[in-house]
């Protein structure tokens, strides 16, 4: 007989405003920052960017230094993977409107400081990139702007020096205030600056990875887009699905010109696009709840305690590693990483699909299905009570047949749960769904003794090919 393995997690809950699950209510401003050509993986990124180019309002794409590319900069890679996006944009419009022409593009790409980290910050080292992040940040737009970095941070750091230097206080904070950044590790020692400088600025990253010692990037939760732990264990993703074998017949066979300059992977496949991944629409993720998961990962918000690969010292809360358990064939797999690649299947069989929108017409390709619900996102209920999930309303753009999943996203909620990992491999045997894999599930709220949260994610994937999944999340509030 096998023995049953119990699992306690009681996670911090934060409260952050947010507005709506589902699908956004308005477009997100996003710029990028990336040390483009340091190695394949931010032209990789680049690529699959551009092709959820109509999901966002793009403010900027900013080359930029790092510890791997520290007196240069390579605004001239992002040029061409733009004049390749050119070529196909008269496809992309026939499946989705909003895509931002080429044009529209190159006039937003600009070009970073040349020096490395801090010796970039401060009097005179203003660069065309800096200035275009403080114009950006002071628009009239109430809208915050995630900054993503993909490489160093110096040039975000000088925006910032200047508007503390030359903004009142009161200024200089409601324009910090404004901002979102998504760092890919800490690529220059100009990132722990920005964070003890600024410490009410929302920041998510793994800290840490002092120059020369790559020791720290094995531990950043953005390793789970296509890496393993770099142990001497799997980690339980599907590695065929990010190697070079893949990128030859899913996006140099279809991606046209786009997917030409999608480049081999010499390290790691598009370390810099969980970044992105955490603000795709796709029903899953709210962009204010980094603790709540999404294709980005899932992040909460605390101190780290000091590590030999970090910078230097943490001074306050960021939004940084947590661990989610997945359990892949009857074994648990704990980690950050997982964060990740528990979605591995689905975003990657998204971009395959949205590449094949470069060359294919509508009808040859495949379109993500709606996901919808028939009730709230957010439904409170007492101890006993039957909780009845209707996704009936859910369609298909294509007419394509529809799979329904219905699960318990343990992590996010606050209520204590035993799992029968070994006897019924991934399934909470105390949360008995009926209809899991129907458009209508139900099942009956646990008897708590304190106001409970637990998060149900409903996957819907159509049986297009490749099959495209999306989602929505629903909170139970359960009262005693």
């Amino acid at each position: 007989m096998k023995t049953i393995t119990f699992l306690l997690i009681i996670p911090w809950v934060i409260t952050l405003p947010f507005t709506v699950f589902g699908q956004q209510e308005e477009r997100l401003r996003v710029m990028v920052l990336t040390d483009i050509e340091n190695e394949p993986d931010d032209a990789q990124s680049l690529v699959r960017f551009l092709t959820y180019a109509n999901m966002w309002d793009i403010e900027g794409i900013v080359a930029t230094t790092s510890t791997w590319q520290r007196d240069r900069i390579a605004d001239w890679r992002i040029y061409e993977i733009l004049e390749a996006y050119g070529e196909v944009y008269e496809n992309l419009i026939q499946h989705e409107p909003g895509y931002p022409t080429k044009e529209s593009l190159v006039n937003l790409v600009k070009q970073g400081g040349v020096k490395y980290g801090m010796t970039g910050v401060g009097a005179g080292e203003d660069s065309e990139g800096s200035e275009w992040i403080i114009s950006t940040i002071k628009k009239e737009d109430e809208r915050p702007l995630w900054v993503l970095l993909w490489g160093g941070s110096n040039t975000l750091a000088q925006a910032l020096w200047k508007i503390d230097q030359t903004m009142p206080p009161a200024e200089r904070d409601r324009l910090v205030s404004k901002l979102r950044v998504y760092a890919i590790s800490d690529q220059d020692n100009a990132a722990p600056w920005i964070r003890e400088t600024f410490p009410d600025l929302f920041y998510i990253v793994s800290p840490g990875f002092q120059e020369g010692n790559e020791r720290g990037y094995r531990h950043g939760t953005w390793i789970g887009i296509s890496g393993e732990r770099w142990y001497h264990f799997p980690s339980g993703a599907d590695t065929t699905i990010v190697g070079n074998q893949w990128v030859v017949e899913n996006i140099h066979a279809y991606g046209g010109a786009l997917g030409n300059e999608y480049p081999f992977t010499e390290y790691i496949m598009e370390g810099d696009s969980p970044s992105f991944l955490y603000l795709i629409d796709n029903g899953l993720g709210v962009p204010e709840r980094p603790d709540y998961g999404s294709w980005g990962g899932r992040y909460e918000l605390y101190t780290p305690h000091y590590r030999k690969f970090f910078h230097q010292p943490e001074t306050r809360p960021i939004w940084t590693n947590i661990e989610d358990m997945v359990i892949v064939d009857g074994v648990a797999h704990i980690s950050d990483q997982a964060t990740i690649w528990r979605w591995r299947d689905a975003f990657q069989n998204d971009f395959a699909t949205r590449i094949q929108w470069a060359t294919k017409s509508y009808e040859d390709a495949n379109h993500p299905p709606v996901a919808k619900l028939a009730h709230d996102n957010v439904l409170t209920v007492r101890s006993g009570e039957t909780v009845q999930l209707d996704a009936s309303p859910s369609s298909d753009p294509d007419g394509d047949d529809l799979n329904f999943h219905w699960f318990m996203y343990l992590e996010p909620g606050t209520w204590l749960l035993a799992w029968d990992m070994m006897t019924t491999p991934g399934r909470c045997f105390t949360l008995d769904m009926e209809g899991r894999h129907e458009p209508v599930a139900s099942f009956t709220a646990p008897n708590v003794t304190r106001p409970e949260e637990i998060h149900i994610i409903l996957e819907v994937t159509d049986t297009g090919t490749p099959p495209l999944t999306r989602y929505q999340r629903v909170i139970v509030n359960v009262l005693p």
